[in-house]
């Protein structure tokens, strides 16, 4: 197996030479940079985070910048990449890199792990990529490229199977571009060793060593166990706009979209004569109904599906955060209630004409 592995090694980088995708953090060892795009990379497709990455650089240029950010403002600049506790994360390492480092990246890979929500992959490509260390970094893209090369029909969401890739990889990475080599595997499996039984192997500069390729076993492999079904959860979101201004409240510091704001609502998919029971216990009577709404959002483990009213309300609201136009654009509202925030920008712009 190791020696399929060992082969890839030059073809594989005479390969990423001329065929090298064209990115804002590539062609730097700034290991800063670099973490910031390998965490907004994971779970999120290339074009989706690159602007992303260029509103975040413009404003948190650096790690002493990122360490004193506002939360606020932080939970803004991530607001729709998801998983926000990966934003705080990178400025909880932030942070340490600052107080204990003195503001200096560490450049080991052993030393990369301790920081705040840095795993293998993510130490392994800073160490690689911005301080040239040889170290593999094995995600997704990179396992499905080697189960493939060597024919290895091992589940790789088992933790056993992974760890022996990585020490396969680790085996081969070369000592003068490991930075180079580790992402012509991440670009070999974003663009030609694709998921799902679809790779393009014609283009392929690896096919004449691949056992899959040989046996024709790409649509077998890599290997995953199936995954447990997603659970689907019913919720009734309200729009409530009083004098110009939404209603929002902060989740809770624990949990799914912890700390972020939302829209008010409650658990079930409560129907017309249903629905303005729980007025009463946030102090507010409807004034005029004025739009159904539906939506829904998928996350790892669930699904919400969501039934939404628009209302103009009166009363207290107590408990909630009532936010004009501007301040609705300033805080960081997911992209889970994403199209109950159109909806509201609307209501609020004819509130004002």
């Amino acid at each position: 197996m190791k020696e399929n592995l060992a082969a890839i090694v030059r073809p594989l980088l005479d390969w990423y030479n001329v065929n090298k995708r064209t990115l804002p953090w590539r062609g730097i060892r700034d290991p800063y940079k670099v973490l910031v795009s390998e965490i907004m990379l994971q779970q999120t497709r290339v074009a989706a985070v690159i602007p992303y990455y260029f509103r975040w650089m413009e404003e948190l240029p650096d790690v002493e910048a990122l360490a004193n950010a506002d939360e606020e403002r932080l939970m803004k600049l991530w607001q729709g990449l998801g998983y926000y506790n990966r934003a705080r994360n990178l400025q909880k390492a932030a942070r340490m890199v600052m107080e204990e480092y003195g503001g200096r990246f560490p450049e080991e890979y052993g030393e990369l792990l301790r920081l705040p929500g840095v795993g293998d992959y993510t130490a392994g490509a800073v160490a690689s990529i911005a301080f040239g260390r040889r170290v593999p970094a094995v995600d997704g893209n990179v396992l499905r490229v080697a189960a493939r090369v060597t024919g290895t029909d091992g589940d790789i969401l088992d933790p056993r199977v992974r760890r022996w890739f990585r020490d396969q990889m680790e085996a081969v990475t070369p000592e003068d571009r490991p930075g180079e080599f580790n992402q012509a595997l991440m670009d070999l499996g974003a663009t030609i060793c694709l998921p799902n039984g679809a790779p393009d192997c014609g283009r392929c500069p690896l096919s004449g060593l691949c056992e899959a390729n040989r046996q024709s076993l790409q649509d077998k492999l890599p290997v995953r166990r199936k995954k447990a079904a997603r659970r689907t959860e019913e919720l009734t979101v309200y729009l409530l706009v009083r004098q110009g201004r939404v209603a929002l409240r902060r989740r809770e510091n624990a949990g799914l979209l912890a700390g972020l704001w939302e829209f008010p609502h409650v658990p079930g998919a409560l129907t017309d004569e249903e629905a303005a029971k729980p007025l009463a216990g946030w102090g507010l009577t409807a004034r005029e109904w004025r739009k159904k709404l539906s939506a829904k959002h998928i996350f790892t483990h669930v699904e919400w599906r969501m039934t939404g009213y628009l209302l103009e309300a009166a009363g207290t609201g107590s408990g909630f955060t009532w936010a004009d136009r501007a301040e609705l654009e300033a805080l960081a509202v997911p992209s889970a209630f994403g199209k109950f925030l159109e909806e509201a920008r609307r209501a609020l712009e004819e509130e004002t004409r």
